[in-house]
């Protein structure tokens, strides 16, 4: 990576949303100049995010602007502007479940707001794009652990099917335009300053205020839970390697996980998954308190299990997941004390 490249300031694009937040901070926490970009988007309590980007403005290498990516005019003018040399898209729309009732956000934040990112990252000389995927991309799949060189073409919901077209759509601009992209697909992320519509938040919440917590299948779903610290690691680590053309791909044969194009997609994610019931009893342990429970079918959309192989993130990065899930589950609690005065 050039000196110019270090000198640049980077884009983060949904620098107010949970990944984004600490992504930004730990770049800024490392001297990095950041600029970050949100839309502050209603889908929940923008008060929130908000409470984020106060924490980031105590940064002095912190810029942020507000607007939504899918106007074109406004991002190609952020990228002029900004002139990054690196990107980090983690802005989306995200929700599985809220794909089902209302889709057409999806459409705009996850793929037309998409397009007008590799744009600004085309036409701008970006160095190297940095995106979010999803471990929903997954779908239907029931072999675990859940390898890159899977198929990915069976989605359970609209969200995933996004996902799945922003790997496409980056592949196809590196393959065309040469640009450096990988994309991250996240496995449940969770700790201080998560998101109130995922479990961890909203099982924590419910129980501390002595309220019933819907629990879906009985509790036998299983999801690789990853502390947002090893998240935010993993995302440096991949930043600071751009990604390369695998001069062994073979289209006769050809490997999903790489590409004769500079563009990867990992696997990230705590690389141990733990059944529903056992992150409540983490939860009722961390909060002093009994759950209330009731049950539910598996929702529509939902997977009933992830997990992920991460085999060459640690391999090709270091990367490796250092945080427990009682070790985890205890700071999201200690946050959510403070963060609402509980």
């Amino acid at each position: 990576m050039t000196s110019a490249s270090i000198a640049a300031p980077v884009l983060v694009t949904g620098a107010a949303g949970f990944v984004g937040f600490h992504v930004a901070r730990r770049l800024l926490e490392r001297g990095e100049s950041v600029v970050g970009v949100d839309n502050l988007s209603p889908y929940y309590d923008p008060a929130l995010k908000e409470a984020r980007l106060a924490q980031l403005a105590g940064y002095p290498g912190f810029h942020f602007r507000r607007f939504d990516l899918a106007d074109a005019a406004a991002t190609a003018a952020a990228f002029r502007e900004v002139a990054p040399r690196r990107v980090v898209h983690l802005a989306a729309q995200p929700g599985v479940r809220q794909s089902l009732v209302d889709p057409h956000p999806y459409i705009f934040a996850n793929v037309v707001a998409f397009l007008n990112v590799l744009e600004g990252c085309r036409h701008g000389g970006v160095e190297h794009l940095v995106y979010a995927s999803s471990s929903s991309v997954y779908g239907a799949n029931r072999k675990v652990p859940f390898s890159e060189r899977d198929n990915v073409d069976h989605p359970v919901s609209l969200y995933a099917a996004t996902k799945k077209a922003d790997e496409l759509m980056a592949h196809s601009y590196a393959h065309l335009y040469g640009l450096r992209a990988t994309g991250l697909r996240f496995f449940t992320v969770y700790g201080p300053w998560g998101r109130p519509d995922m479990a961890v938040y909203i099982f924590t919440d419910a129980i501390a205020r002595g309220r019933e917590i819907c629990v879906a299948n009985g509790g036998q779903v299983w999801r690789d839970f990853t502390y947002v610290d090893d998240v935010a690691e993993g995302v440096l680590r991949v930043l600071a390697r751009p990604a390369a053309p695998d001069p062994l791909w073979n289209g006769l044969t050809p490997d999903p996980a790489t590409s004769s194009a500079p563009h990867r997609v990992y696997n990230i994610g705590n690389n141990r998954p733990e059944e529903l019931n056992r992150l409540i009893a983490v939860i009722e342990a961390a909060v002093g308190r009994k759950a209330t429970r009731s049950d539910m079918p598996l929702p529509p959309g939902d997977m009933l299990e992830t997990a992920a192989d991460i085999a060459d993130l640690a391999r090709d990065t270091g990367f490796s997941p250092a945080t427990s899930l009682e070790d985890g589950i205890r700071r999201f609690v200690e946050w959510y004390r403070g963060y609402h005065g509980a």
